[in-house]
């Protein structure tokens, strides 16, 4: 298993989850949260897969799968396509209304640009600085993997609210 096998599988797990996630539910299950206030699966999912877009197309030099492809219009949210859900409030949550279908579509599209721009990562590129903001400065490596760490996390959030809206 090469570098690039074991982070390709990281993300094909989230991918997984995040389809098993919304399987089945529909769209009002997917906007409705857990409680007032709280995130929704639709906004959980639609979140995870921007910052992953946004990121690695930065990463990668690369356009995002958001405007290149044209989610960002069949999505049709009342926000900008810059938007990645970063310090959105209760009512741009939500906002995220979205089908199984449209979230699952978004989210392999882009799992489809990641995987292929990872196909060719070497372990050498892995040092590389890429961005100078913080102390330490952030490399490539530890932006993969906060990426994954995010999305891991927020597609779990996703599961637990489909079996809190189950159980209901």
């Amino acid at each position: 298993m090469t570098l690039a096998d074991l982070v390709i599988d990281g993300y094909d797990r989230v991918q997984q989850v995040v389809h098993s996630a919304v399987r089945g539910l529909s769209d009002e299950q997917l906007a409705t949260p857990p409680e007032k206030g709280a995130n929704t699966i639709a906004w959980l999912v639609w979140h995870l897969t921007r910052v992953q877009d946004d990121h690695l197309a930065d990463l990668e030099a690369a356009p995002q799968v958001w405007t290149e492809q044209g989610w960002h219009d069949r999505f049709a949210l009342p926000f900008g396509p810059e938007a990645t859900g970063y310090g959105q409030s209760e009512k741009d949550v939500e906002a995220v209304r979205a089908s199984a279908e449209l979230l699952t579509g978004y989210h392999d599209a882009v799992h489809d640009q990641t995987v292929a721009w990872l196909r060719g990562l070497e372990e050498s590129q892995l040092d590389r600085v890429v961005d100078e903001n913080w102390d330490p400065p952030v490399t490539l490596a530890v932006r993969l993997v906060s990426v994954l760490s995010d999305d891991l996390q927020h597609a779990g959030q996703a599961a637990y609210v489909r079996g809190i809206l189950q159980r209901r």
